[in-house]
């Protein structure tokens, strides 16, 4: 045996989760709906891998001459860096630019899978995690993006969020541009701060009106004693700023004229009735957005980690990203798509108990009395009769004893066990134990025989008629459930 000293500790990267059985089949489920509602749009699968060349990613990234600066980056055997994706749409934008010739114009496409941020981890905050994307490629008008803002509603609502928890908030990065411009900030010299000062808009719902004075000035420090570095505005700036989200109001430009088209199409189709509304204090935190951009908010209230009751905020967004695939081709290109944070859906819908997966049934257990290879034959084809049937079913594969199996079948959650041990074998028989029952009936003080009379919680049966038995425990359980 090796010495303690010489086992290796198992345990988690910071920022990284293990996922439960639970969780799977109610991400699954989720994503069925999803997937469902672009396909009836029009859209069509398909996947990127998760690693692409570190350039291909783009100048959003937090620090482009640094690549392990924000994302995981290795050096391939010719030197050439390369990077797990920071998201889905750069990869995206890499695909279409390399089959653009093959490919129908406008192409509508979704993929879903995870991406990886080199960030520091906090609470809800993972450097790895899953997102679902809808694009439109190659079309230049706004219809598109009006297109992409209903479709976000109508997939919120097909995953079941009602009507009036939720709403797609809508603006435009060429309204900001003007913003930015009159604070002094245009011009290629000036990027930087200009991302920061719309990294700082984007914080409004996290922060409030107070919290982004101090990220459009000096920075911020949190209750942690972390400082995030402002845009260093002057106080001229920051009241521009601010009374800009707060009114609205800014000078004639493409943008308002943008948006009075995508607020014509909204209340064309019936989504002005809430669903969809144009807000100046949306922004989205990434470089690449040209247009149009929009965000999905949840409008119900949840505690937060200090138990504070807040509302749910964002769990969707995105916008016009017109130059990501004109990199690579050298000529204009425009496209526009969102994403579903998968993670924060998957919480907002538990929290309104939309993803309920008790009703998954765990297989029933053969339990192994005898393991000479015709008694090992026997408990495999019950098995096998029961998955025909379409029934979970597995034989126990451990070396255990009874007692033992029924531990591991209780544990599993199995709903009831088949034993056959010489007596039975000889009759032609087998014993179903109904756990569900028999726990039931364990837990009854008074008289319990007319419970036990009416459905046992041991019986015998032929072999042959296994199958049947087995649907009539499971059809007993399913009532019981349902009463």
């Amino acid at each position: 045996m090796a010495d303690k000293a010489e086992k290796m500790k198992a345990r988690l990267p910071r920022g990284f989760v293990d996922r439960t059985a639970d969780d799977i089949r109610a991400v699954d489920k989720m994503m069925r709906a999803i997937r469902e509602k672009f396909e009836l749009y029009g859209f069509e699968p398909v996947e990127q891998p998760f690693v692409e060349y570190t350039d291909a990613l783009g100048k959003f990234l937090p620090d482009q001459d640094r690549p392990n600066e924000g994302v995981f980056s290795f050096q391939d055997d010719d030197e050439q860096w390369l990077s797990l994706r920071y998201d889905l749409t750069a990869p995206l934008a890499r695909y279409v630019a390399e089959n653009f010739e093959t490919l129908p114009k406008p192409y509508r496409s979704y993929r879903s899978g995870w991406v990886f941020r080199n960030e520091k981890p906090g609470p809800g905050r993972f450097r790895q995690f899953m997102q679902f994307d809808a694009d439109i490629v190659g079309t230049p008008g706004v219809a598109a993006d009006a297109e992409m803002a209903m479709m976000m509603a109508d997939t919120l609502e097909a995953v079941g969020i009602a009507r009036g928890d939720y709403v797609i908030r809508v603006n435009n990065r060429k309204v900001l541009d003007g913003v930015l411009e009159a604070i002094g900030l245009g011009g290629e010299g000036n990027a930087g701060r200009r991302l920061a000062v719309l990294r700082a808009i984007d914080k409004l719902d996290k922060f409030g009106p107070e919290g982004v004075r101090l990220l459009l000035g000096e920075g911020r420090k949190d209750e942690s004693g972390d400082f995030t570095k402002g845009a260093e505005l002057d106080d001229a700036g920051i009241a521009t700023v601010l009374g800009y989200i707060e009114s609205g109001e800014v000078a004639d430009n493409e943008g308002v004229h943008e948006l009075a088209q995508i607020r014509s199409l909204i209340a064309a189709a019936g989504y002005d009735d809430g669903r969809v509304k144009i807000d100046p204090s949306v922004v989205r935190g990434l470089e690449y957005y040209t247009g149009p951009v929009y965000e999905a908010e949840l409008l119900f209230e949840v505690p937060n980690e200090k138990g504070e009751i807040v509302r749910f905020g964002s769990v969707a967004g995105g916008g016009r990203y017109d130059g990501l695939v004109s990199r690579f081709r050298g000529e204009p290109v425009p496209a526009t798509g969102f994403s579903i944070g998968v993670s924060r859906l998957t919480t907002a819908l538990k929290n309104l108990g939309k993803l309920d997966t008790s009703s998954v049934i765990a297989p029933v257990v053969v339990l192994v009395m005898d393991r000479d290879t015709e008694s090992l034959g026997r408990c495999q084809k019950m098995v096998t009769a029961l998955r025909d049937a379409g029934i979970r079913a597995e034989m126990y594969l451990g070396g255990s004893g009874m007692k033992a199996q029924m531990k591991y079948a209780d544990r599993r959650g199995a709903p009831c066990v088949v034993i056959q041990g010489g007596d039975e074998r000889e009759k032609g028989e087998v014993q179903i134990k109904d756990l569900i029952a028999g726990a039931k009936a364990a837990q009854e003080i008074t008289d319990n025989a007319e419970w036990r009379e009416s459905r046992p919680a041991q019986f015998s049966v032929k072999e042959d008629e296994l199958v049947e038995a087995v649907r009539r425990v499971l059809a007993g359980q399913a009532e019981d459930r349902t009463a």
